[in-house]
C-alpha cells in the first residue's frame, strides 16, 4: 500500500499543476454530481490568473510535468474517444521538443552502448539537430565503399527509462481505480489505454525495436516504387542507439521548397493517402505518426518516412472490417456495413442489424451529399465510433489509432491538394484488397489455409485427448473432496484486504489535507 500512497501523491502533484495552470476550466461542471462540482470549485481556487486558452494551458501543464506527461498528451491526441475530438485536436499541437542534453553525455552513451570509441565508430559526429522527450538525433558520417556516408544517430536520454516507469505505474493505478468505480471508464477501457501507452513508451525506449519496425516496413514496401524508408546500420545500433541512413530530401512541411522543386503536389497527395491505406490494409502495419515533419520527398520523387517509434498494427479481422466499412460507404451499402460490425463481434448480438444500418445511413448520406473535397474518411470513422457507443460497442484501441492517424494523413494530403477527392483516391486500394481477399484468389487461398488448419488440428488431437483426461481427473477429485482453502490462507486474505483499505483511506486523507493547506496558503 506504500506504492498506492506514492501513486496518489504523484497524481496529486499532477492534479495541483492542472488546477494551477487552469486546465480544470475544460471540465463542464453541469455534467458532474453535486459533490464533484464542489470539489471542482475548491480546486479552481488555486488557479493562476491568465488570458491563455484552457487548451493552451493544458499543453503548458503537461510540458511542466515532464516528458512522460508530454508523451501522455501526444498519446491522448490519438484517443478522441477518451478525451473528445476537440481536445484531441488541440493536443496535436503539443510539441515534443526539449532542450538537448550535453554532447559529452550523448557521446559517452554511444560508446557504452556500442562498446567502442566514437572515433572508431564515426568519422565525424556533430551536435544534436533535434531533441525530444525520449531521445535526440545527431548528424554523423561513417566510412563506406563509396566514401564518407552521412547517417542519422538517435540517442536515448540518460535515465529516461526509470522516470517513465514511475509515472506510467501511476497512470495504470489511476486507470485501474477509474474502471473500478466508473462504468464509462470500463467502456472506454482505460486500463487498456494505460497499457497501450506503456507498451508504446517501452517500444520507443528500445531503439532496437524501432530499427526492427524500419526493417519490417522496408521488407513490406520493397516493391513499392513510390515509397521508401531509410536503411538501418545494425552494427551501430543498440538498445539506446539507432543509426540509419541520413535522408537528404524535402520535408512535406516545407511547402516553399516543394514548389521550387517543381513537384506534382496533386500526385504527391494521392501517394500519401494510398500509401497509408496500402500499409494498413495490405500489410496490417502502418506508421502511426505521419505528420509532415516525418515525411520527405527524396531526389527520385519517392515519399520517405522517418521516426518509426509509434507504429500501428491491424489483424486480418480488423483489416477486413476497415476495408468493408470503407467500401460499404463508397457503394452506399449500409446494410453490409452494419453486418460487418456484427460479424466481427464488435456489436453485441442482442442489437438489431436493421437499427444499426439505419444509424450508419444517418452518417453516410450527409457525407455523400457534400462536395468531394469536403469528405473526410477520418471524420466518417469518428462519427461511426460515436454511433457505435449507442450500440454497446467497446472501444477498439487499434481502430482508434488508425482513425487518428488517418486524420493526420488526410491533413497532410489536403495541405498538398485542397481539392483532393478522398473517395476517388481511396477506392482503387480498397477495391484491390476486397477483390484479393474475397474474390477467386482469396477463396482459393482460404481453402488452402483451411486444409492446413485441419491437418494441424488432427496432429494435435493426441495431446488434446491427454490434457482432457487429466482435466477430468482433476474435476473428479474436486467433486469428490471439494475445493478447500486452508484457514491460514483465508486469514491472510482478510488481513491483506483490511490493510489495503486502511492505506487507501490514509492516502486519501493525506491528499485532502495537502489540498486544504494549498488553498489556505493562497488566502
Amino acid at each position: 500500500m506504500i506504492s498506492a500512497l506514492a501513486h496518489l501523491l504523484r497524481l496529486g502533484r499532477a492534479g495541483f499543476m492542472f488546477a494551477r495552470e487552469g486546465v480544470l476550466a475544460l471540465i463542464d461542471p453541469k455534467s458532474l454530481p453535486p459533490l464533484a462540482r464542489l470539489a471542482l470549485s475548491v480546486a479552481r481556487l488555486v488557479e493562476r490568473r491568465t488570458t491563455d486558452a484552457a487548451t493552451t494551458r493544458l499543453a503548458a501543464a503537461l510540458t511542466r510535468l515532464g516528458p512522460t506527461y508530454v508523451k501522455l498528451g501526444q498519446f491522448l491526441a490519438t484517443r478522441p474517444d477518451v478525451v473528445g475530438m476537440a481536445l484531441a485536436r488541440d493536443l496535436e499541437s503539443l510539441q515534443d521538443k526539449m532542450a538537448p542534453f550535453p554532447q559529452a553525455e550523448a557521446e559517452q552513451a554511444i560508446e557504452e552502448a556500442l562498446g567502442n570509441s566514437l572515433s572508431a565508430l564515426f568519422t565525424s559526429f556533430g551536435p544534436a539537430v533535434a531533441a525530444a522527450s525520449i531521445a535526440q538525433v545527431h548528424h554523423a558520417e561513417v566510412v563506406s565503399p563509396d566514401g564518407p556516408k552521412p547517417v542519422a544517430v538517435k540517442v536515448l536520454r540518460p535515465g529516461i527509462a526509470r522516470r517513465f516507469a514511475v509515472d506510467l505505474e501511476a497512470f495504470t493505478f489511476a486507470a485501474r481505480n477509474a474502471e473500478r468505480f466508473s462504468a464509462e471508464a470500463r467502456r472506454l477501457r482505460l486500463i487498456d489505454v494505460a497499457d497501450n501507452l506503456r507498451r508504446t513508451c517501452i517500444m520507443e525506449m528500445d531503439l532496437r525495436l524501432e530499427a526492427a519496425a524500419l526493417s519490417e516496413m522496408a521488407e513490406n514496401t520493397r516493391n513499392d516504387p513510390d515509397f521508401g524508408v531509410p536503411a538501418v546500420d545494425w552494427d551501430r545500433t543498440a538498445h539506446t542507439v539507432l543509426t540509419l541512413d541520413w535522408i537528404d530530401g524535402i520535408p512535406l512541411s516545407d511547402r516553399a521548397r516543394l514548389d521550387a522543386a517543381g513537384l506534382d503536389l496533386k500526385q504527391l497527395a494521392r501517394t500519401v493517402i494510398q500509401t497509408f491505406l496500402r500499409h494498413a490494409l495490405r500489410d496490417g502495419f502502418f506508421h502511426a505518426d505521419m505528420h509532415p515533419g516525418n515525411l520527405f520527398v527524396d531526389k527520385n520523387g519517392r515519399l520517405v518516412a522517418v521516426d518509426f517509434g509509434i507504429m500501428g498494427r491491424l489483424g486480418l479481422k480488423e483489416r477486413r472490417f476497415l476495408a468493408e466499412i470503407l467500401y460499404g460507404f463508397i457503394t452506399r451499402d449500409y446494410r453490409r456495413t452494419a453486418e460487418v460490425h456484427f460479424e466481427a463481434g464488435y456489436v453485441p448480438r442482442h442489437h438489431s442489424v436493421e437499427s444499426f444500418a439505419q444509424a450508419i445511413r444517418a452518417i453516410g448520406e450527409p457525407i455523400h451529399n457534400r462536395p468531394a473535397d469536403e469528405i473526410s474518411m477520418a471524420k466518417l470513422l469518428m462519427l461511426l465510433f460515436e454511433v457505435t457507443g449507442l450500440f454497446d460497442m467497446r472501444t477498439r484501441p487499434e481502430l482508434i489509432l488508425l482513425q487518428k492517424t488517418m486524420v493526420v494523413v488526410e491533413g497532410v494530403a489536403r495541405g498538398l491538394d485542397p481539392q483532393l477527392d478522398m473517395w476517388t483516391v481511396a477506392e482503387p486500394v480498397v477495391r484491390e484488397w476486397i477483390e484479393r481477399h474475397f474474390g477467386a484468389a482469396g477463396a482459393l487461398e482460404g481453402a488452402t489455409d483451411g486444409v492446413r488448419e485441419v491437418g494441424k488440428f488432427f496432429g494435435e488431437v493426441p495431446a488434446l485427448l491427454s490434457r482432457g483426461a487429466s482435466l477430468v481427473e482433476h474435476i473428479d477429485t474436486i467433486t469428490r473432496d471439494g475445493l478447500v482453502l486452508a484457514p491460514e490462507t483465508v486469514a491472510a486474505i482478510g488481513r491483506a484486504e483490511a490493510q489495503r483499505n486502511r492505506w487507501t483511506a490514509t492516502a486519501l486523507w493525506v491528499i485532502a489535507l495537502l489540498l486544504t493547506i494549498l488553498v489556505l496558503s493562497r488566502w
